[in-house]
């Protein structure tokens, strides 16, 4: 098959890679340009340095144009692979090749559609993760299901480890989707569209700690926002911590969310729950944190002394 792909940072890479070794013909590689965006400057892997190494024409864009449908069409690939393509492709061009557009998607679908799917996932405690290749069509990442591999989700596995786990299924994902297709064995299967949840980007928000959630869910987040990508944050006097690393307690702690109030094995305990005041919650134990200027410290070593509270915001110093 002659195969042109859309692609961006690693998991485009790893698509393209697969492209490569496999026994088709890529004819265009269309990818966007470097982005300051923070969450797009992690796993960043040239999908135009590996394709312009390959001698594959490549074409930088943002969102596709009429310059680009016309290359396209000229070109006549018999199937478009896609991954991590940040804008919409209208459907003259998902549509053009004879068999269509096939779209690698980092979750398992219909779950997790749109953006940062393994963040979500591990922030709401998912037994598993994994990848998806499915036909497009007119509705973003709701194409028929071509094929799907899994993986588990550990109890201590931040979003890192996911990120790992996931783009080393891409390759193999990849390849067996392209022999399916080309042995006329594909059978897509339509997603339950009942089951189907949709997520947007995260932003800087999105990693601000609230006292009033759960410990349990508290430290998902901190497992979720692992270096390289943003850390989950908090205020402390009015000067903003990153946590690094925390863990449920053993105890209940009862009292005010976001209270420092005792040390556990390795941390130091923070009041968590909006009904803390009960009595019956675990609390968070922060093990390490990183101040503003980058350096990493001990929570124990960092807050000498008990009392005071960990906030949203710098202007609610308590």
């Amino acid at each position: 098959m002659r195969i042109a792909m859309f692609g961006y940072q690693t998991w485009g890479h790893r698509t393209l890679r697969a492209l490569m070794d496999s026994e088709h013909e890529v004819v265009l590689v269309v990818t966007h340009p470097p982005s300051d965006h923070a969450y797009e400057r992690i796993w960043a892997d040239s999908v135009a340095d590996l394709a312009t190494e390959a001698g594959i024409p490549v074409e930088l864009r943002n969102r596709p144009d009429a310059e680009l449908a016309a290359r396209l069409a000229e070109l006549s690939p018999d199937l478009i692979v896609a991954n991590n393509w940040r804008t919409w492709l209208p459907p003259e061009i998902f549509e053009l090749p004879k068999h269509g557009t096939l779209n690698v998607h980092d979750s398992l679908l219909p779950a997790y559609a749109g953006f940062s799917p393994l963040i979500w996932a591990l922030l709401n405690g998912e037994k598993e993760v994994g990848v998806t290749a499915h036909m497009m069509d007119a509705e973003l990442d709701a194409g028929p299901i071509v094929a799907q591999k899994a993986v588990p989700v550990g109890p201590r596995d931040t979003a890192t480890d996911l990120f790992h786990k996931t783009v080393a299924l891409i390759e193999p994902l990849v390849a067996e989707s392209l022999d399916l297709i080309a042995s006329g064995r594909a059978r897509p299967r339509p997603q339950d569209r009942s089951k189907a949840t949709f997520f947007h980007k995260r932003s800087e928000e999105d990693s601000r700690i609230d006292w009033n959630w759960p410990a349990e869910d508290i430290e998902r987040l901190v497992r979720a926002q692992s270096d390289p990508y943003p850390n989950a944050f908090t205020y402390y006097r009015g000067e903003r911590i990153r946590i690094t690393r925390a863990f449920v307690t053993e105890k209940s702690y009862g009292g005010t969310p976001g209270r420092i109030f005792i040390r556990e094995g390795n941390g130091v305990v923070i009041v968590a729950g909006a009904d803390a005041r009960y009595g019956r919650n675990r609390g968070l134990a922060i093990e390490r944190l990183r101040t503003d200027d980058g350096v990493e410290h001990a929570a124990t070593e960092f807050f000498r002394t008990m009392g005071g509270y960990l906030t949203r915001h710098p202007e609610e110093v308590r």
